[in-house]
């Protein structure tokens, strides 16, 4: 059983994994991992800010107590001079208070100070890398842009995609169709002229028709011709054609006729 659950979880994983590699898209990888790059400079400008700010405020704390400083130093000397040494020693001693205080705070100004430095330096490397790698990314996008599309062309001049192997398929089956009407039609042309079928429309004539016609076609040019003549000659039209008709028939008979011999 244990091994039926492996060997199931081992082609689940290749089929997501193949599955996965078909929807990936390197371009939405690459813009995906360029997106992280920039939030994480975000970040790191963020804390330079931070830092900065830290810093500012230590220096404004640092100025107001060394201006009490200044100002306690002040009144203890005009306690001394009016005779009030005691007021002049507490002055001193507060003083000396605010001076341990004012070097804590210079202790963490430099290292505020020293923090901002190394931000800003890491923010200015991160910086070149991230145009760095918007740089290549572009470029790798082209590419992989432009070597898809010679792929895809490619593919269609070959006929081996989807697409085009549908218009191929769409173009085969047209020209089939065409070739079968094709060779239809002229299979009822040849019996339409063989007297296999008939024309119900009458305008399909075979060739003894067609032979019959023009005869009867070229008799009536002879009779008219006839009939014109014996108008120029002066006689009548009925005598032209009978005489027209009988010398046709003349000039159908033979010219020797057969002779009998008396015994």
């Amino acid at each position: 059983m244990s091994g039926v659950m492996k060997r199931m979880g081992m082609i689940f994983r290749a089929k997501a994994n193949k599955a996965l590699d078909r929807a990936e898209d390197p371009r939405e990888t690459l813009d995906y991992s360029y997106q992280k790059q920039l939030e994480l400079l975000q970040k790191v400008r963020r804390g330079v800010a931070d830092v900065a700010t830290s810093r500012k405020r230590l220096e404004l704390q640092l100025n107001q107590l060394q201006s009490q400083s200044t100002k306690l130093e002040d009144q203890g000397r005009k306690a001394l001079a009016l005779g009030r040494e005691d007021l002049a020693r507490e002055a001193l001693s507060r003083r000396a208070a605010l001076q341990q205080q004012v070097t804590d705070l210079e202790t963490q100004h430099a290292t505020l100070q020293g923090e901002e430095e190394k931000l800003t330096l890491a923010a200015q490397r991160l910086q070149a890398k991230v145009d760095a790698f918007r740089t290549k990314k572009e470029t790798i996008k082209a590419t992989y842009t432009a070597a898809q599309a010679q792929t895809r062309i490619g593919e269609a001049f070959s006929g081996i995609s989807e697409e085009m192997g549908d218009v191929g398929l769409a173009i085969q089956r047209a020209e089939d169709k065409t070739a079968q009407l094709q060779a239809r039609a002229g299979a009822i042309d040849e019996l339409l002229a063989s007297g296999a079928l008939d024309d119900p429309s009458g305008l399909h004539k075979d060739e003894i028709q067609a032979e019959l016609d023009r005869i009867s076609g070229g008799s009536d040019v002879e009779l008219e011709l006839q009939r014109m003549k014996a108008e120029l000659a002066g006689g009548s039209p009925q005598q032209a054609i009978e005489g027209g008709t009988g010398q046709a028939q003349s000039q159908q008979q033979p010219q020797d006729t057969p002779r009998f011999d008396k015994q």
